[in-house]
């Protein structure tokens, strides 16, 4: 799959949003495949990690979010199953399944499962569109899943474990 090419369908406009939209992707896509290497014995599938990482935020355009250039109408915390929804039109379910499980440590009714969900979901959490340019430690991210319940906090830190 070419997930440039979808990128480029959804955000053909080089501005502001494509810009942070393809460099938060690429540091949580580039966090993604260090994990892989770190942990061969996860034997996951690389491509597909990085492109599900490339597109986990695709829907971001369709939200309401000025202060990261989203102009659209849906709530943020929408962004995950709108761009799953997205990306199964295009035909790409697996892909869909990251989106929609990435946010937080995972919804109700939308958990990651699968170990590459699980490791978008956790390298995402460590950089933050409304300031790109910082990369929390384990302890910042913990610390910003407090306010969503000590559960989120529990999860996020059994990945550390597993995937520092």
């Amino acid at each position: 799959m070419d997930y440039q090419k979808i990128i480029n369908k959804y955000y053909p406009q080089d501005d502001a949003l494509r810009r942070l939209l393809l460099h938060h992707s690429r540091q949580v896509a580039d966090r993604c495949l260090q994990i892989a290497r770190k942990h061969p014995e996860l034997d996951v599938d690389r491509q597909f990690l990085e492109e599900a990482a490339m597109l986990h935020d695709v829907g971001i355009y369709q939200c309401d979010a000025p202060s990261i250039q989203c102009r659209g109408k849906e709530p943020y915390i929408k962004h995950g199953p709108i761009g799953g929804d997205l990306l199964r039109q295009e035909g790409f379910s697996r892909h869909a399944r990251v989106a929609e499980r990435h946010t937080g440590t995972g919804l109700p009714g939308y958990e990651p499962e699968t170990l590459e969900e699980q490791i978008v979901c956790y390298a995402d959490k460590f950089y933050s569109k409304s300031n790109p340019d910082h990369v929390r430690t384990v302890e910042e991210t913990a610390q910003s899943l407090a306010k969503f319940g000590q559960a989120g906090v529990e999860k996020f830190l059994a990945w550390a474990e597993k995937f520092e």
